[in-house]
């Protein structure tokens, strides 16, 4: 029977939607490549890779979670290098991710992996992914493609202060405000900032923020209405950019 500690997989579901929305926007609205395919291979590979190495950083732990690091990044190598190899610049947004990863280092070597920052820093390192993804089928980053990416940090940072109000800060009021603060605060400025249309996209997540606060959801159900969120969100940047 195959030792099933040689893939480490990432407890945490709600990365699945931070790693493939932002990439896959960036690739639509850049212009999609056959490129995009070895690059989404290495991106899924090293995300994955990066979940093993900081368990081991956690827990100073070297098995199971070092080899299953290895594995991945044999599988990422490759396809890193075909993807390099057709737009060698791909180096700068891996280097640009570098201070995130730091981030989430610091805070798995203190067991604080829920910590908002730490957040905060994975949802900045995704959203450059989606640069990536926009400059390998444009050949160049212009407006639209940060104005993609900061749609995606506003989104999954609101999903952020959602989903703690509903789990672990459910009892915390400041959560609770900062939570509803945020997503007023959000359509508040994209309507200040002419992005009117852009509310739409935002739409249900303010009114999930407000209306399911306090309500006890199993957190099956929660992942699930936070997927379709996502997804609806996905749909709606596609159009506002086609």
């Amino acid at each position: 029977m195959a030792n099933k500690s040689k893939w480490v997989m990432p407890k945490q579901h709600g990365a699945w939607a931070m790693l493939i929305i932002p990439f896959w926007l960036g690739a639509y609205a850049g212009g999609v490549s056959w490129i995009h395919v070895p690059l989404f291979i290495a991106w899924l590979a090293l995300y994955l890779a990066t979940y093993p190495l900081l368990m081991a950083v956690k827990t100073k732990r070297k098995e199971p979670y070092v080899p299953a690091a290895i594995r991945y990044g044999a599988i990422a190598a490759p396809a890193l290098a075909v993807s390099l190899w057709q737009r060698p610049s791909l180096v700068f947004f891996g280097l640009a991710m570098i201070p995130f990863f730091l981030v989430n280092t610091y805070y798995s070597r203190k067991k604080n992996e829920r910590a908002f920052w730490n957040d905060v820093a994975a949802i900045g390192a995704f959203c450059i992914g989606g640069l990536g993804a926009f400059y390998v089928g444009r050949g160049e980053l212009t407006l639209e493609a940060f104005e993609l990416a900061v749609f995606s940090f506003l989104f999954f940072i609101g999903s952020t202060f959602y989903v703690k109000t509903m789990i672990r800060e459910k009892k915390n009021e400041r959560y609770k405000w900062l939570s509803w603060g945020y997503h007023a605060l959000l359509v508040a400025g994209l309507i200040a900032t002419g992005e009117t249309f852009a509310v739409l996209a935002y739409a249900p997540s303010v009114v999930r923020a407000v209306y399911l606060y306090g309500k006890a959801l199993p957190i099956m159900k929660l992942g699930i209405l936070e997927i379709a969120n996502a997804a609806y969100f996905f749909i709606a940047m596609i159009v506002l950019y086609s």
